[in-house]
């Protein structure tokens, strides 16, 4: 609260102030014309002041309510008073709660700024007078009709002088009190609700995780391909001269790899687009169907890969054979940046088995002496094992021996196909 007492100090305060002042006065020369208006009608005392109340009283809490008030006193709130609020930008009413808590704060800011307006209007309008009154004649002077003063023309007179320093001063310091406590009070009053907070926590973390989500995609599909294709690259550049089959059956396999890779990447650049249009292709193709291809492209590479499968992997539900897939290529991808051993001499073993309990994905290779630790530095063990956890399945990850073992276990239902 003392940061915030201080920050009522600034003269941006006395800027948002006389706003509110300004508002004030305009409503008050609308009710003055008005008020004369049923002076004319020779109304009843009560209905007059009825009349009187409603004319001041209803005008601001009609305005109050329009939607474009919160957005219009939020850009004010912050720009003058320093507010921050949790929705950024503060946008219109949206909802009847939203609405009535913006009419509290609009009519507290009339009433806080025709409050300091008008003391500003009398301790500035008399302190001009009381000023100079020591440098007038002596004798009684008036310094409002009804009010007077009196210059005996010694020292004394002094205290008139002193008297509106003071007062200025007070006004100095109640406008940066009032200030203050419109701070605290605007983000209560025109910000979010808890559930409106809720919901903004809500949103926020939907954002997240389609980030996330999207950065797996990138990751697992296109690194994934990158990381073929450098492998693939070098094979081929080695046996250029010695084997040109193999170096073109290579040089097929990275071009093969390559188109895959635009494939995912266009298929990523459509979620992040929100592509909905007729034809467009933005669910993930890639499935354990699609295994055979992505072994070959492996192999390609000089890695020797051996694949066991056990169970009718067609039973699997679409959404799960499809992060299986990914699974299995993130641990291909690991074996061939972490193993340590050229691609000639690495050897990965595949195994993917399917029965009451659920799917197995169980990938080992051999790892060489001081080689990195698969667990550090990259996306690729994280990326897994969020996409398992999203599954409800679990990860094991580790060396045994002298071999790298992945083993992912999903509970996965076979009765259906989704």
């Amino acid at each position: 609260m003392a940061n915030v007492l201080v920050r009522g100090s600034t003269y941006l305060r006395w800027v948002y102030l006389l706003l509110g002042a300004a508002l004030v006065l305009a409503f008050i020369l609308v009710d003055s014309g008005l008020a004369s208006l049923l002076d004319g009608l020779h109304l009843p005392k009560v209905l007059y002041a009825v009349l009187v109340i409603l004319i001041g009283v209803v005008p601001p809490l009609v305005l109050g309510t329009l939607p474009a008030v919160r957005e219009v006193e939020g850009i004010a709130a912050e720009s003058l008073l320093g507010v921050r609020f949790e929705e950024r930008p503060l946008g219109p009413s949206r909802t009847w709660p939203q609405r009535r808590r913006t009419t509290i704060w609009f009519c507290l800011h009339l009433a806080a700024g025709g409050f300091v307006g008008v003391l500003s209007t009398i301790v500035f309008g008399l302190g001009a007078v009381l000023i100079a009154a020591p440098f007038r004649s002596p004798g009684s002077h008036q310094l409002i009709p009804g009010v007077t003063y009196r210059i005996t023309g010694r020292w004394t007179d002094f205290w008139m002088p002193l008297a509106t320093i003071a007062a200025i001063v007070a006004l100095i310091l109640l406008s940066a009190g009032i200030g203050a406590l419109l701070a605290y009070a605007a983000p209560r009053l025109l910000g979010p609700t808890p559930a409106e907070r809720i919901e903004l926590l809500e949103r926020r973390t939907a954002t997240l995780a389609e980030r996330n989500r999207l950065a797996r995609e990138l990751h697992d599909s296109v690194g994934h391909t990158l990381s073929l294709v450098t492998i693939q690259a070098a094979a081929a550049r080695r046996v250029l001269a010695t084997d040109p089959a193999f170096a073109e059956k290579a040089l097929a396999a990275m071009e093969t790899s390559a188109r895959a890779a635009l494939a995912d990447l266009d298929h990523v650049l459509g979620l992040l687009r929100d592509d909905r249009r007729t034809g467009s292709q933005t669910a993930p193709q890639a499935t354990l169907g699609n295994l055979t291809r992505l072994v070959e492209a492996t192999r390609a590479g000089g890695i020797t890969v051996g694949v066991r499968r056990t169970g009718d992997l067609e039973q699997l539900p679409a959404a799960v054979s499809r992060e299986a897939y990914r699974i299995v290529q993130e641990g291909l991808t690991n074996a061939i940046r972490h193993a340590g051993r050229p691609a000639g001499e690495l050897s990965v073993d595949l195994l993917i088995s399917l029965d009451k309990s659920g799917l197995l994905l169980e990938l080992t290779n051999p790892v060489s002496a001081g080689a990195a630790d698969h667990s550090g530095g990259g996306r690729g063990l994280a990326g897994i094992r969020e996409r398992v956890a999203v599954l409800r399945g679990t990860v094991e990850a580790g060396l045994v021996a002298d071999r790298w073992r992945l083993a992912v276990r999903l509970p996965v239902a076979v009765t259906t196909k989704a």
